[in-house]
């Protein structure tokens, strides 16, 4: 290598030759031109010392004037004891990091979903097979979607669901906005647990302060009420087959929503049988009532009133089965204590003593019933359809008590026949 001293002036007129040149500027600043054997270009290279030691770096300028402008930058990063070179490499690892940083941003605004979104996902991943999907999907769009469905899902805030809770405390279905606040937890559990947000909103709201502590019905018709309902349920103007499954629950003691979705083919009229299918019972356990014979006489009733050859209850086109909730709204409306109700006529019809009462409580009192008539508790258990809750006994003892339950069912049928006609 040949080092020559040249003057800036006439620094265009540089010619590569047979050996590589390095020629100084100075300032410790140099002009490399490479032999014609390795093509003869130009660069500039820049010679300091920091730290006791004696360093070369190569520029990345392309002219001599911003080779200049560079290496004055580089002396006052020595000035204040910063290695340039070990600088340099620092600054292109950040705006490598930086180049990252931002095509991540872009992806995940390219990934961004609005709750809508989400509730869709949610609803075909995890909703679909649970028995109230239909419930879940009507409450989302009349109460939740509104208010949270066009926010992206990372900017919602805990501020938004109590909106939506509010809103729903106002119009006085405390119970309500505690069962959509669990639904929304639910979904966004969902979501953080498939990376969608890295937080749910929702995680520092306590449900029992939001809404309402849940309180465990113990109500249960005594005989006078059960003869005051029969007295009652002519004049509230109710629809046949909704009369005809209260004294189906009361005699079963079925859930309401199982008895909705029963089918015509359900019902065995000659074994007096009547199969809850699992898809249909709570505990995802087929159930067999023997229908005593007050029990299947309200079949019967119903086979005359129903618009279908496959349901019993059915909606008003007789399309499919009526909803889950239409039974329970109707009892509700007919023991409220508004003067302004709809149905102001009939808005009292079946108030009680008791006080006001569901068709869940209904199943109770015929629980309550047969344990007044000497039914063994396990076999009310059995008929209830519940789940036994030792796991010992859930495991070893799988008795199903058939002929036990037939007679208690049949027991319980004929002293609600001797209440109505006394």
């Amino acid at each position: 290598m040949t080092i020559n001293k040249i003057k800036p002036l006439i620094f265009k007129n540089l010619k590569a030759t047979d050996k590589e040149q390095l020629i100084p500027d100075g300032g410790n600043l140099y002009v490399r031109i490479r032999s014609i054997t390795d093509g003869g270009s130009i660069s500039f290279r820049y010679f300091y010392r920091i730290d006791h030691s004696q360093k070369w770096m190569t520029l990345e300028s392309t002219t001599l004037a911003t080779a200049r402008a560079e290496r004055d930058d580089y002396k006052a990063l020595i000035k204040k004891g910063i290695d340039p070179k070990v600088e340099r490499t620092l600054q292109k690892e950040r705006l490598r990091i930086q180049q990252i940083e931002e095509q991540n941003a872009l992806n995940r605004l390219a990934l961004r979903i609005t709750v809508y979104d989400l509730f869709t996902r949610w609803f075909e991943m995890d909703v679909i097979n649970r028995k109230d999907k239909m419930e879940v999907d009507r409450m989302f769009k009349k109460d939740v979607l509104p208010i949270l469905g066009e926010i992206f899902v990372e900017e919602v805030r805990k501020g938004d669901v109590v909106q939506v809770i509010d809103l729903l405390k106002k119009r006085g279905v405390a119970n309500l906005a505690r069962n959509i606040l669990k639904l929304i937890r639910q979904m966004f559990k969902f979501a953080v647990n498939r990376d969608l947000i890295e937080f749910d909103p929702t995680a520092s709201l306590n449900i029992a302060k939001m809404t309402t502590t849940p309180t465990e019905r113990d109500r249960i018709l005594d005989e006078s009420e059960i003869i005051s309902l029969a007295h009652q349920l002519p004049s509230a103007n109710l629809l046949k087959s909704t009369e005809c499954a209260l004294w189906i629950a009361l005699s079963t003691m079925c859930r309401i929503g199982e008895l909705s979705k029963t089918k015509i083919t359900d019902i065995d009229f000659d074994l007096h049988t009547w199969i809850i299918p699992k898809e249909n019972s709570k505990n995802g356990k087929a159930h067999t009532i023997y229908l005593s014979d007050f029990a299947l006489n309200q079949f019967k009733i119903l086979l005359q009133y129903t618009k279908s050859d496959t349901w019993i209850f059915t909606n008003r086109d007789g399309s499919s089965h009526v909803c889950e909730k239409s039974i329970t709204k109707q009892l509700g409306g007919r023991q409220s204590q508004s003067i302004l109700s709809n149905r102001s006529k009939d808005n009292q019809a079946l108030v009680l003593k008791g006080g006001k009462w569901t068709p869940h409580d209904l199943r109770r009192t015929g629980a309550t019933l047969m344990g007044d008539l000497g039914i063994a508790p396990d076999v009310i258990e059995k008929c209830l359809n519940h789940t036994e809750e030792n796991k010992v006994k859930r495991i070893y003892q799988r008795q199903k008590l058939e002929t036990q339950q037939a007679e208690a069912w049949q027991i319980l049928g004929n002293h609600l026949d001797s209440l109505l006609t006394s």
